[in-house]
């Protein structure tokens, strides 16, 4: 089901004419507007003039995180204050929040990319939208919020926490779709199933999860314990929040709204663009974007591209499920090692291990090491001694193999690593690299 089946089924050739008409104009937009750009188009020598479509982007400038930070917190807007309609924000790892503006506009489009992606799942007028995202200066709630409405659905605002009015609620209200991290969906269906209750005693049809990266096994594990189809669902609060790109019922990856966003891959090492199919960083241009438009914006997620014909009949560019973070990536002893690696063995190892687990990356005599707490299933006796050391053993040896670095396994009770009601906190580094 499609919410905008002519913007979301374009042809090339068409979308090419689009995404080009597009970018000349927001070109012009930041260079006039925005004092950064103007510096770095100045300083390469770059006039809005030279940018003559969507085969020319390569020449502009990347934007980064730090370019926000240092021109917070309304540096970088085009507009003018008065027509910032909306401020949110997301955190960062150096306490500066980065900040993005939105006009009326920015909104209307927001919304519509997050309606594409309710719509991809199965939602339509009526469907009832349960909200778990957080609202406020986070993304996720809102723009779910409003894309349900868009689409003419029932928004259920529940927002963070409160697991158990939540699942009164999902019960009581005949939820459809759930909304929410992947990580927090596994701890709902925990808390549903220790209540006594069963899929059945709920609507659920489908579910829509982000913010975090998420593997394929988890997804098989929330479809099993909540009887739904997941979709992931992409964005960033920098660019748009969700809604930037979402998966269709194929799940061939999420295809982006390149009308609204126009996605690249490049080299992590040289910055160079990678052909489709190559995994590297994504980067993001807006191309409609109003009140902080975006030129080559380095998302830092570490992806493919992908732009062969999908089933769905959508055009948009897809890519393949985010594999990790670049500015997340741990390097262990020299070799670099995603969570998501290790998430993907921990769910595939062995039923007896939940999907529940923390990362602990230390320094010891100039050493790295790494500790992964694991829980065991609520069923499984934790005093079975022989049968939880073997069990620790094998997952040592399948996390070595998978991951080319070894890492003890420290195997607990079931609720022994601190659960989270938003976005989980997967990784403790206690390395100083200063």
């Amino acid at each position: 089901m499609y919410f905008n089946e002519k913007a979301e089924c374009m042809t090339k050739e068409e979308k090419k004419v689009y995404q080009s008409e597009n970018l000349v104009k927001v070109v012009s937009r930041v260079y006039n507007n925005v004092p950064t750009y103007r510096a770095k188009m100045d300083e390469i020598k770059l006039k809005p003039s030279d940018i003559k479509g969507i085969d020319d982007i390569w020449k502009l400038p990347f934007t980064t995180k730090k370019d926000l930070r240092d021109n917070y917190p309304f540096g970088m807007f085009a507009a003018p204050r008065e027509e910032i309609v909306r401020l949110h924000a997301s955190s960062g790892t150096t306490g500066k929040l980065t900040v993005a503006g939105y006009t009326k506009k920015d909104i209307e489009i927001w919304s519509e990319g997050c309606a594409r992606a309710l719509a991809a799942a199965g939602a339509k007028k009526g469907t009832i939208i349960h909200i778990a995202y957080g609202y406020g200066l986070f993304t996720g709630g809102l723009g779910m919020h409003y894309g349900a409405e868009l689409l003419g659905a029932t928004a259920v605002p529940v927002s963070g926490g409160n697991t158990p009015r939540q699942i009164m609620l999902m019960k009581d209200f005949g939820a459809e779709i759930l909304c929410c991290t992947p990580s927090y969906a596994i701890f709902l269906a925990d808390e549903i199933a220790k209540m006594g209750l069963t899929p059945a005693d709920f609507n659920l049809k489908a579910g829509i999860f982000g913010a975090e990266p998420w593997t394929a096994e988890m997804r098989h594990e929330i479809e099993r314990k909540l009887n739904i189809k997941a979709y992931d669902i992409y964005g960033l609060s920098e660019i748009s929040g969700p809604g930037v790109g979402a998966e269709c019922e194929y799940h061939t990856g999420s295809h982006i709204n390149d009308d609204f966003f126009y996605p690249e891959i490049v080299s992590t090492d040289t910055l160079k663009p990678l052909p489709y199919g190559e995994r590297g960083e994504l980067v993001f241009t807006t191309l409609l974007k109003e009140g902080m438009p975006l030129i080559r914006y380095r998302a830092r997620d570490i992806t493919a591209l992908d732009d062969s014909p999908c089933p769905c009949g959508r055009t948009g560019m897809r890519i393949a499920r985010i594999k990790g973070r670049s500015d997340d990536m741990l390097i262990i002893r020299g070799v670099n090692v995603f969570p998501s690696q290790i998430e993907s063995v921990l769910i595939s190892c062995d039923a007896r291990i939940s999907t529940h687990y923390h990362i602990t990356v230390d320094r010891v005599n100039n050493l790295d090491v790494m500790l992964i707490e694991v829980e065991l299933q609520p069923d499984v006796a934790f005093d079975e001694v022989k049968a939880v050391e073997s069990l620790r053993k094998k997952l040592e040896g399948d996390i070595t193999s998978a991951i080319g670095v070894n890492a003890e396994v420290k195997i607990v009770s079931c609720g022994s690593v601190r659960r989270s009601e938003g976005k989980a906190v997967r990784v403790t580094d206690k390395r100083n690299f200063d």
